[in-house]
């Protein structure tokens, strides 16, 4: 009866409370104690560390899981003869429209602006607080090289040290390397260090899902210490920025996947969108990649007809590796907190967002909420307090749910473009409908 009751008021429920109560909270403080000393006092010595050290916590695993799920993800492609065909249609799909999608956040945002026009006073004093609370996190990133510099750093010449630095793009080049390496080496070690790399994953996953439970209690005190300072503009901010998400979601599923499907494809995006509609509900209900697998698999074979072989291997590499509306959600949500702190990004810094962008989505878990601490790394490279995640983070639930969506949708068109020109014959009729393939 307990386990019942916790699964009817889930962690999504505990962490819109937490998002209220530190909202009303913040928001009473603002309008009747304004700059009083115990307002400083709460959120220098109680708030403000309790998010600090949520957030240092989700900064301590964002390495290694970014780097063993890039890992595991290309070395997963099979042997070099499915790379060379369907492995490089699929990275291409997957990088091609994922910067897409990416393009999409960034024009929107620019052009809407949801996070503009905040006091610049009180933005600029509390981008201050936060920085300083935030200094051993986001030391070292003043200093990033610039231009040509820029790009020879992309491949780090100590990967030990790019890892101490928080160079993100660095380690994530360095993986994306090594993951073809393990995947071109075909010897019994090179295969027990991929299964090894796999439980640093799986390690990884399973640490953030337990502090991911501590949100709530985070969320309530980011929320405290931001409506304490900014009031009832921070309704208003929260109201553009959701539609903004939704505005860039809807234009990628419903303009860029119908135009992808006809000219890619060769199909219908109205027979494509019939046939998946029952993986695109499980997937809004879950709000979760990897839950939402078996039942993508099913839908691909049944409904769409894709040869089993290329669903299979497309839809396990795309719930982890091609997921448009996290890369999405990633770029409105640094550009408007960016917006909201006024911080001026240049168009090199925006390139460099939509770059990292792109590779978070390849390499964000499958899961509620996987998308928070790449989130958070992209705004501490860009000079923004990660703090302010707890913005967003009580309307996560439902964007996150919104976003699920379209990467599982993603997924099928991805396998539907990739499987055109694929045979079907050569399959074994002793495979289990929904199952995942074993890993080779």
């Amino acid at each position: 009866m307990r386990e019942e009751k916790a699964q009817k008021f889930g962690l999504q429920y505990q962490m819109l409370v937490g998002f209220v109560v530190g909202l009303t909270f913040g928001l009473i403080a603002n309008a009747t104690a304004g700059d009083a000393a115990w307002v400083s006092f709460l959120t220098t010595y109680v708030t403000g560390p309790i998010g600090q050290l949520f957030l240092r916590l989700l900064f301590m695993l964002v390495i290694p899981l970014l780097f063993s799920a890039l890992v595991v993800g290309i070395a997963e492609m099979g042997d070099v003869g499915a790379l060379k065909r369907v492995g490089l249609r699929t990275l291409a799909f997957t990088v091609i429209v994922s910067g897409i999608a990416v393009v999409l956040a960034l024009a929107f945002t620019n052009l809407i602006q949801p996070g503009a026009g905040v006091d610049p006073v009180l933005a600029n004093q509390l981008l201050a607080d936060a920085r300083e609370g935030a200094g051993a996190i986001l030391s070292g990133q003043a200093d990033k090289p610039q231009g040509v510099n820029a790009v020879l750093a992309l491949v780090p010449n100590n990967v030990i040290a790019a890892a101490a630095d928080n160079d993100i793009l660095a380690v994530m080049v360095f993986a994306l390397i090594f993951g073809i390496g393990l995947l071109i080496t075909d010897s019994k070690p090179a295969q027990v260090l991929q299964n090894s790399i796999e439980g640093i994953f799986h390690v990884s996953m399973r640490l953030i899902s337990l502090i991911i439970r501590f949100a709530p209690i985070a969320i309530a005190c980011f929320m405290f210490n931001l409506a304490s300072v900014f009031g009832w503009e921070l309704l208003v901010r929260l109201g553009a920025y959701v539609a903004v998400v939704l505005l860039a979601l809807g234009t990628h599923m419903f303009i860029v996947y119908p135009l992808v499907l006809k000219l890619a494809g060769g199909v219908s995006p109205i027979a494509f969108f019939r046939n998946s509609q029952e993986a695109i509900v499980m997937a809004f209900s879950t709000a979760s990649s990897n839950a939402t697998l078996p039942t993508a698999l099913r839908v691909a074979e049944t409904r769409l007809k894709l040869p089993p072989r290329v669903a299979r291997f497309v839809l396990t590499i795309g719930a982890t590796a091609n997921q448009n509306g996290t890369a999405i959600f990633e770029g409105v949500t640094v550009l408007f907190l960016a917006q909201f702190f006024g911080v001026e990004l240049s168009l090199g810094q925006q390139t460099l967002v939509l770059l990292v962008c792109i590779l978070g989505g390849i390499g964000t878990a499958g899961v509620p909420a996987g998308s928070l601490p790449v989130v958070a790394l992209i705004l501490g490279m860009i000079g923004v307090p990660p703090e302010g995640i707890g913005l967003v983070l009580g309307v996560d639930r439902f964007l996150d749910m919104c976003r699920t969506s379209l990467n599982v949708t993603g997924d099928l068109v991805c396998a539907t473009v990739v499987s055109r020109g694929e045979p079907h014959e050569g399959e074994r009729e002793d495979r289990i409908p929904g199952v995942p393939p074993k890993p080779v």
